[in-house]
Parts: structure tokens; C-alpha cells; sequence
């Protein structure tokens, strides 16, 4: 491994804005980082990718992913969820450690060929639920795992956007099974699964079992050429869960909910206490504890709160784009000492196990059993 690790990146709008963000702001903010040089921005069209790698700071570009995988230490996938399974694959095999965008695949079964792959790999596959990485979240994992919560007999999970609300609003890629796998539910509901599972998995265990129910509230929309396609994923999903220890689950996402604009909820109930976060007020944490009559509002910005130390004074707030940093550095940190990162390509075919058995049970009108950890 190259003291420096050298990087290429398959995609450079949304995720590839994000991503390059915190590469670029490692340096100055985590100095015990690894060193990384930006090296290749993969994507189609040459003259927006030219574009792109001069204002993210990519000294090379390429068109075809092929040409990359083998020349870089590490390979970013931030494209389309179809194009997770082919390109994370032959980057393992090239050698290079892999960090995919989520959902890890469309379906299932790419799913599995990418958690095999990994598996027969020697290298680091790491999935991007950067949720995880909210200082409020880890906060909150803390209290789960000391007991503060007791018990836990409910998790409450909800994803609510509205960008899809007009029917006007313009087909894209995530309107295709084809080319998402899935609406909703893989978009928005694979970010809370994954959570849900980070919050309390050590200590309700896994879901055993789900019911799910999907719906599709506009049935075509404008290409913007005068045309239409049909979308054929869910606009929204709920679910019913049931854990290990007894405890209820239940799941929703929707991007037809007016007004909602990335409002990631996540609450749990325990015997002895509870918590409640919104990512729209990422840096509060509401806490019912056992000798208070009510729920406290913690900001979770001390110097002593995950990852605060690295950036401003108690009371100045970090924001969103500041958990692709943290996701960042655990993970090429990982990469840089040969140690272990979460989420792994396993965590993520997990959660993947679950949005198939939701839809599973959407499709037969019942309950639906989820594998465990052997099967």
C-alpha cells in the first residue's frame, strides 16, 4: 500500500459532490487522516466530467470505469444503483478496497454477489449509510448500549421527502425498478433499516420477520421532452417488524409527504427510558430518562461528543455534509491500518435481506420471515 492512497471516483453529481466535499476537507479537520490524492473522476459525458474534476480536485478522468479500478488503491461507487454490482466486483479483484454508495445493489441477488465478493476479498468493502456517522446518532448508540434505555420494546423508524409530490415533477433514474430496484423503500427506507439496526442490533437483535405494504401514487411522469415514462417503483412503503427480544419495529418512507423535506426520524422506546433524533435538528438529541418526567433536549455539540472535537466550539453546529467527512475518515483510516470498518458490504446485504422480505410481503399479502445470520 502506497503511503499516499490514491483514489477514483465513479460519479460526480450528488454523492460525487458529497464525497469529494469531505476527501477535500479531511486535511484541515481530521490531520491524522490519511493522506489520499485525488486521482481519477469516472463518469460520460467528457466535458462535465472535465468540469467536475477541476472544481473537486481530480488530477485525471476517465469514461469507462475499467480503465480505473486497477490503477487505484481505492475505488468510490457513487453511481446509479445499477451500476453498484459490476464496477464494486471488479475493483475487488483488481485489489482495490471499495466504498459503495446505498443501497448496496437493485436486487437481492447482485446484492449477494457483492457481499461474496467481498467475503473472498482481502480488501475493505464499506457501504455509505453515513446516518451512522451523526455525532447525536453515536451519542444515542451509547445510551442504548450502557442500559440507559432498558429494555427495548419499540423502534420507531420514518423517512419523509416531497420532491416527488407534483406529478409534473420530472422521470429520473429512481422512478425505474430497473435501474433503483426499488422507491422509497430502497432510497429512503434502506437508511433507516441500516440505522435501526446500528442503534440497537446489540441489543434487541435482528429482525426476525416483516410485513410491508408498498404503493405507487403516480403511475407516469414527463421525460421533459414531450414524452412520459412509467414509473414502476413505490413513491411509499410502511412496514411491520418484530426483533429477537420481542420488540416491535415499524418502518415508513415516503417522497410524496408535503412539507417533509429530508425529515429522517428515528425514535426507541425502552422499559426504563427513550430517545427520539430528527435529522432536520441533526445536532439534538431528545432524551427520556428514567428519573425524568419528561423528554430533555441534548445539543450535541461538546468537545467530548463523537467526532465534535474536530471542528468548532460547544454550541456551533456542524450540518449534513459533515457525516460524509466522518464516514470518510473511519473508513479510509480503516483502509490506511488494515482494520475493520462498519458498515461492511455484509451490513449492507443485511439490510438488503430486509427491503426484499418488505417487498416480498407487500407481494403476497402476509408475513414474511427474514434469514438469520447463518442462512
Amino acid at each position: 500500500m502506497n503511503e499516499e492512497l490514491t483514489v477514483g471516483v465513479l460519479g460526480y453529481r450528488f454523492m460525487g459532490k458529497a464525497h469529494s466535499n469531505a476527501l477535500a476537507r479531511l486535511p484541515m479537520f481530521f490531520p491524522d487522516a490519511p493522506a489520499v490524492e485525488r486521482h481519477t473522476l469516472v463518469g460520460r459525458d467528457e466535458a462535465a466530467l472535465s468540469a467536475a474534476a477541476e472544481r473537486f480536485g481530480f488530477s485525471h478522468t476517465a469514461t469507462d470505469w475499467r480503465d480505473v479500478v486497477d490503477e487505484v488503491d481505492v475505488f468510490y461507487n457513487l453511481g446509479p444503483n445499477h451500476l453498484h454490482a459490476d464496477p464494486s466486483i471488479a475493483a475487488l479483484e483488481a485489489g482495490a478496497h471499495v466504498f459503495c454508495e446505498k443501497p448496496l445493489a437493485p436486487t437481492l441477488s447482485a446484492a449477494r454477489e457483492m457481499h461474496e465478493a467481498a467475503e473472498q476479498s482481502s480488501r475493505i468493502a464499506g457501504c455509505a449509510f453515513n446516518y451512522r456517522f451523526v455525532p447525536a446518532i453515536r451519542y444515542a448508540k451509547g445510551l442504548v448500549e450502557d442500559g440507559e434505555l432498558g429494555e427495548i420494546r419499540h423502534v420507531r423508524g420514518r423517512y419523509l421527502q416531497d420532491w416527488l409530490v407534483d406529478p409534473e415533477a420530472e422521470w429520473s433514474w429512481r422512478n425505474s425498478k430497473e435501474l433503483a430496484g426499488s422507491g422509497a423503500l430502497g432510497d429512503l427506507g434502506a437508511h433507516t433499516i441500516d440505522l435501526a439496526r446500528f442503534l440497537v442490533g446489540d441489543v434487541a437483535g435482528d429482525l426476525v420477520r416483516v410485513s410491508g405494504h408498498l404503493q405507487t401514487f403516480v403511475d407516469e411522469r414527463p421525460t421533459g421532452d414531450g414524452e412520459t415514462k412509467p414509473v414502476t417503483v413505490d413513491d411509499a412503503y410502511t412496514a411491520q417488524a418484530e426483533y429477537e427480544n420481542g420488540a416491535v419495529g415499524s418502518f415508513e418512507a415516503s417522497r410524496f409527504a408535503t412539507g417533509h423535506k429530508n425529515d429522517h426520524t428515528v425514535e426507541i422506546h425502552g422499559s426504563e427510558g427513550s430517545l427520539r433524533f430528527s435529522l432536520e435538528r441533526l445536532n439534538e438529541l431528545e432524551y427520556k430518562s428514567s428519573e425524568s418526567r419528561g423528554y430533555e433536549t441534548i445539543l450535541v455539540t461538546d468537545g467530548s461528543d463523537p467526532y465534535v472535537d474536530h471542528w468548532w466550539p460547544p454550541g456551533h453546529v456542524i450540518g449534513w455534509e459533515h457525516t460524509f467527512v466522518h464516514e470518510n475518515y473511519e473508513f479510509l483510516s480503516a483502509v490506511a491500518e488494515g482494520g475493520e470498518f462498519h458498515p461492511s458490504f455484509a451490513d449492507a446485504y443485511r439490510v438488503q435481506e430486509v427491503l426484499d422480505a418488505i417487498e416480498r410481503s407487500d407481494e403476497r399479502g402476509e408475513w414474511v420471515d427474514l434469514p438469520g445470520d447463518g442462512d
